[in-house]
């Protein structure tokens, strides 16, 4: 299963425990492919560099650049074509649809309103991470 995180996920799951976490798990365990682009990467290395988030980097004795090599080592990368339109109001959220929409990817995790209130975007599902892992549990139908 193809999955784009938002950067707000994937900061949760590199520094935190719960639902964000096991995703992330998911991810190395081989059960899901973590897609991103490299504007996304771009985005979380300069949100990981921010004086709020310091205190945690220093709990786990990693730096910005050092966590997003362990991030960039559990992603796919790839190159999104713009969106024909602006779908949202931040363009970061925009970065996130027409990377899910390249990789064809069967799911958006994000913790974004903006995202979620779209509840999905050309047939992507877009949800909250602790409901991506129902999701992802649930046998096939």
């Amino acid at each position: 299963m193809r999955v784009v995180l938002d950067t707000n996920t994937a900061i949760s799951g590199l520094l935190w425990n719960g639902p964000p976490r096991e995703i992330i798990d998911a991810a190395v365990a081989g059960e899901i492919e973590l897609i991103s682009a490299e504007r996304l990467l771009d985005e979380l290395l300069d949100v990981l560099s921010r004086p709020k988030l310091a205190r945690r980097l220093l709990l786990h004795k990693v730096t910005p650049p050092e966590l997003l090599a362990v991030y960039r080592q559990l992603v796919r990368v790839v190159l999104p074509a713009s969106l024909p339109a602006p779908v949202t109001r931040d363009l970061d959220d925009d970065v996130v649809l027409a990377c899910a929409l390249a990789a064809k990817a069967e799911a958006i995790v994000s913790g974004d309103d903006d995202l979620l209130s779209l509840g999905s975007y050309a047939n992507i599902p877009i949800l909250r991470a602790a409901a991506f892992l129902i999701r992802l549990r649930l046998p096939p139908p």
